[in-house]
């Protein structure tokens, strides 16, 4: 059965892996331009930014992909602009249905004029705040080091993230580009998140091979992975059918390590050819726990709706299928317990059941 993107919209649906950079309005990028006295742009047509920075996303490769973010971080410099990005999106988030987000940023691209870390973490927590009182979507933060950078940069965001945790700040990441930045050179900053009680998600096996995803979770005690579309190299596939699995494959499934799977995004990097090639599908049907998510919706110019419709469409799910997806984002959710069992049996299940009713209806 094919659904629309109306229907799917409608879904309750939960987000987990989506960066605050990458989903800006270009209206809104215009505007703070403007605002802010930033002249690097290379247009202020609304329409036309909004395909150049999808043109831009779609060249194959992830370091060309992220040049991007030079233009979305240049204007989110200010105490304002920082508000204004998280607001918007999650009202964003509240048209799309998401009931639930945790979005994710690296202060330190945004001190270019002065602010200091905490000051940008605080701006951004009211921002989103305030749309929650606005719009009712829930959210977490998780803060980003960035693997390029030395590692006791990684420390101070480890910090920074143990400072703000009552705040609403729920989690700590590695990202940018992975090859010859393997995360171990991160160890420490991991280490101190690991004693504070904190939870870890990095980026691996994106750009990089299984043995980015190893160090994740062996080395940096990684609780998810963004997007480890490359642990496909542990498994021996032939037809689509996995014939033996590698220990670290194993380990993964074994443990419910959660998979942040970002279908068009792996597409536009480079990290898989086409949708139909990504191995989504053999994730699924041998039980990973994967989760469907955006990365970035400017570049990548989608919404969490859209990859709901692209994985129905490609990998045949349905319904139920769709339900399973969502409720193990939440259940990987870096929020507390009880809150995600109420997620789940309070909002979730009874959307699903409303879904059901409404396809019914339509057939």
């Amino acid at each position: 059965m094919s659904y629309s993107k109306e229907f799917l919209r409608s879904l309750p649906k939960v987000l987990l892996h989506d960066h605050l950079d990458g989903g800006l309005r270009p209206q809104t990028v215009i505007e703070l331009a403007k605002d802010t006295g930033y002249k690097k742009l290379p247009t202020t047509d609304p329409g036309e930014l909004g395909e150049w920075f999808h043109r831009g996303a779609m060249r194959g490769s992830l370091p060309l992909f992220l040049e991007g973010f030079d233009h979305t971080c240049g204007v989110m410099q200010t105490e304002d602009a920082l508000e204004r990005v998280a607001y918007e999106m999650i009202e964003d988030m509240k048209k799309d249905g998401v009931v639930y987000v945790e979005t994710r940023f690296a202060p330190i691209f945004h001190t270019q004029k002065g602010l200091h870390q905490e000051t940008v973490v605080r701006s951004v927590l009211r921002g989103l705040e305030r749309g929650k009182r606005d719009f009712g979507v829930e959210y977490g933060v998780i803060l980003c080091a960035m693997r390029s950078m030395k590692p006791h940069f990684s420390e101070e965001i480890a910090e920074l993230t143990a400072d703000f945790r009552d705040r609403g700040v729920v989690g700590f990441d590695l990202a940018g580009e992975e090859g010859g930045y393997p995360p171990k050179k991160h160890v420490d900053a991991f280490h101190y998140i690991q004693r504070e009680n904190l939870s870890i998600t990095v980026h691996a096996g994106e750009a990089f091979g299984k043995e980015s995803i190893w160090q994740a979770i062996q080395w940096c005690g990684a609780h998810r992975i963004g997007h480890a579309t490359r642990l496909v190299e542990d498994m021996k596939v032939k037809d689509g059918e996995v014939l033996n699995m590698g220990t670290l494959a194993q380990y993964v499934l074994d443990k419910r390590i959660p998979l942040e799977i970002c279908l068009t995004s792996n597409v536009h990097t480079g990290a898989v050819r086409t949708m139909e090639e990504h191995p989504f599908g053999i994730y699924y049907r041998y039980r990973f726990r994967v989760t469907l998510n955006t990365d970035d919706r400017l570049m990548s110019k989608i919404t969490l709706t859209d990859e709901y419709h692209t994985a129905s469409e490609v990998f045949k799910l349905k319904l139920d299928d769709l339900e399973k997806l969502t409720i193990n984002a939440m259940k990987s959710a870096f929020m507390p317990y009880k809150r995600r069992i109420a997620i789940i049996y309070d909002v979730i299940k009874p959307g699903f059941v409303a879904a059901r009713e409404r396809s019914k209806n339509t057939l």
